[in-house]
């Protein structure tokens, strides 16, 4: 019997010493467990947003433009894309409808391209804010303020996203709404500003502001958005808000650091107690790489500590049409299916591309 006892014990070692091995979060702390997020979780959410299917290209900018950055939500009956257009000299931006997330139809410029001396007087590229971010629910603009707001990133030098960028706040009464919307005077966040961090002192790019009614950090509004201080080098950062008009800061290294590649444009939903943000990577890869961008994304449950997906893009160039870059990205559940929109470079040049979980290319 005592001998036994003793292999009992033992083996109960062994258990344990297996167990640390086996599962890492057996030797986190309380509040690192609390945050810790699984290979098996990251591969869940995987199986939910992964889109294999291409549909295609779904928006073409006019002859000598580039289409670039789409954002898609649902108002009312329809569905609504904001999207931008380069002219050459600098950003502008509009608005397209569709009845069923597929066939879109033009329907006007939400901010122009100002050509003056303006801080946002040559590029004005606008992206949704505060959409219903519940994966898989309504996909709507909500209101605040009696108002529907959209951020954008301006810029008063011409070019294709000339230095220094910086990111201002816009607002209408209608998100359908195809004219000029109503602009702050100032931008809300500068890569000059005081609290400017050491990965964001020359150019802020887009964002993605959400509105976090659990007040996560302390605050309603939460920004992402890509920025860096040298060329090549995009990491993602998070800023706060009570109005929607004055943002903070929060923390002081990046969400997303991919090191020497950028890691751009992100959009965060959440999906039961988790938080994913959908973001493209770019960069030359393997020794001797092409300079390429795909889709991916990361987890969070607390908006502050992310892990990264290693595995298999969400979207990848591969067709003729993004044989170059599959970036950019917004993605939507609805009636069962995901819709990843995103931006395609290849043989139609710039583009707005669709990519489904289920083939919809027969529908």
């Amino acid at each position: 019997m005592e001998i036994f006892r003793e292999h009992s014990k033992i083996f109960k070692l062994l258990l344990g010493l297996l167990c640390a091995l086996l599962l890492p979060s057996s030797r986190l702390t309380a509040s690192e467990a609390a945050t810790y997020i699984s290979q098996d979780e990251l591969q869940a959410v995987y199986n939910e947003v992964n889109t294999p299917y291409k549909y295609g290209v779904v928006m073409k900018p006019p002859k000598g433009m580039l289409a670039d950055s789409p954002s898609v939500f649902r108002h009312g009956d329809m569905w609504y894309m904001y999207y931008i257009l380069q002219d050459g000299s600098g950003y502008s931006s509009h608005i397209a409808e569709s009845k069923e997330l597929l066939n879109w139809k033009y329907k006007g410029e939400i901010l122009r391209r100002k050509n003056n001396n303006d801080w946002d007087g040559q590029q004005s590229a606008a992206y949704a804010a505060l959409q219903d971010c519940r994966w898989g629910a309504t996909n709507a603009i909500e209101k605040f303020d009696g108002k529907y707001w959209i951020s954008y990133l301006g810029g008063e030098l011409k070019g294709y996203e000339t230095d220094p960028l910086a990111i201002g706040i816009a607002w209408a009464e209608d998100p359908a709404y195809s004219g000029e919307w109503n602009r702050l005077s100032a931008p809300v966040l500068r890569a000059s500003d005081a609290d400017s961090r050491y990965f964001e002192k020359l150019t802020l790019y887009k964002s993605n502001i959400i509105w976090d009614k659990s007040e996560t950090l302390g605050a309603p509004f939460v920004m992402f958005y890509n920025a860096k201080t040298q060329s090549g080098y995009e990491r993602i950062a998070m800023a706060l808000s009570d109005d929607m008009r004055t943002w903070r800061r929060f923390g002081s290294e990046p969400l997303i650091d991919n090191g020497s590649g950028l890691a751009g444009d992100p959009q965060v939903v959440k999906m039961g107690n988790m938080w994913v943000m959908f973001y493209f990577v770019a960069g030359p890869f393997g020794k001797g790489g092409k300079t390429t961008a795909f889709e991916t994304f990361a987890c969070s449950k607390d908006l502050k500590n992310w892990t990264k997906w290693e595995g298999e893009p969400l979207v990848k160039p591969g067709s003729s049409y993004d044989r170059i870059f599959a970036h950019k990205p917004w993605v939507v559940k609805h009636a069962g299916i995901v819709y990843h929109f995103y931006c395609a470079l290849g043989d139609k040049g710039r583009v707005i591309a669709l990519a489904t979980s289920r083939d919809l290319r027969n529908k």
